[in-house]
């Protein structure tokens, strides 16, 4: 069984586990607490040496990178498909992902974020403000192009779930924890609304992870 090594709340693990899911894959869950930098102790830095989660393990084998991984996962198991089969309308999804996962996401990572913390010395409310700036530029874009795209379904691409909704569901989900607004972003709100029904989408939640936070009990 493969394993993943992640941790519920990080962007690029949740995407790889939408994948996982969409691909009907069993893996044994591996929680890495980014809280207690376990991330950066030798243990985890023997797995991957940038310290990064997420890292899938298959017998001998080490990945790490989620788009890479992703990618393997798709060459590996080609169906259902993450990508179209046409050239142009894979580099059409390809894109959408990339402008989640390249202009987007690095730019709010955890990383980032601390290093605002605690060497620049912004409060919260600058970071936030910072998240919010990427993010609306970001959304802007990508809801532009879906705007565009006449023959879309109910996802960015077509009637089924792409590349592009396994990156952009992580990124509206970390939107609403930095108190992004929304609203001017109907079509992307509507994608996240229909993947929600999947239950692949479903399980990959932060808040079904093992690892989460639970809610209080009376």
């Amino acid at each position: 069984m493969l394993k993943l090594y992640n941790f519920f709340r990080s962007g690029t693990s949740h995407r790889l586990r939408i994948a996982l899911n969409l691909k009907e894959l069993d893996y044994q869950y591996l929680p890495v607490d980014l809280r207690t930098e376990e991330h950066l102790g030798a243990a985890f830095r023997a797995l991957n040496p940038q310290g990064l989660v997420p890292a899938l393990v298959g017998g001998d084998q080490t990945l790490i990178q989620s788009p890479a991984i992703i990618e393997w996962l798709e060459e590996r198991n080609p169906n259902p498909p993450l990508l179209p089969s046409d050239p142009e309308n894979r580099a059409r999804v390809r894109a959408l992902a990339a402008l989640v996962g390249c202009d987007i996401h690095p730019l709010n990572n955890r990383r980032v974020l601390e290093y605002l913390r605690q060497q620049i010395g912004c409060d919260e409310a600058a970071v936030l403000a910072w998240c919010a700036t990427w993010i609306e530029a970001g959304f802007g874009a990508l809801e532009a192009l879906l705007a565009a795209d006449e023959k879309r379904g109910d996802f960015c691409f077509g009637n089924a779930p792409t590349l592009a909704d396994v990156y952009l569901v992580p990124q509206v989900e970390s939107a609403r924890r930095f108190n992004v607004d929304l609203t001017p972003y109907p079509r992307i709100v509507a994608v996240d609304r229909a993947c929600a029904e999947l239950d692949a989408f479903r399980r990959a939640a932060p808040a079904a992870q093992p690892d989460a936070p639970q809610p209080a009990t009376v």
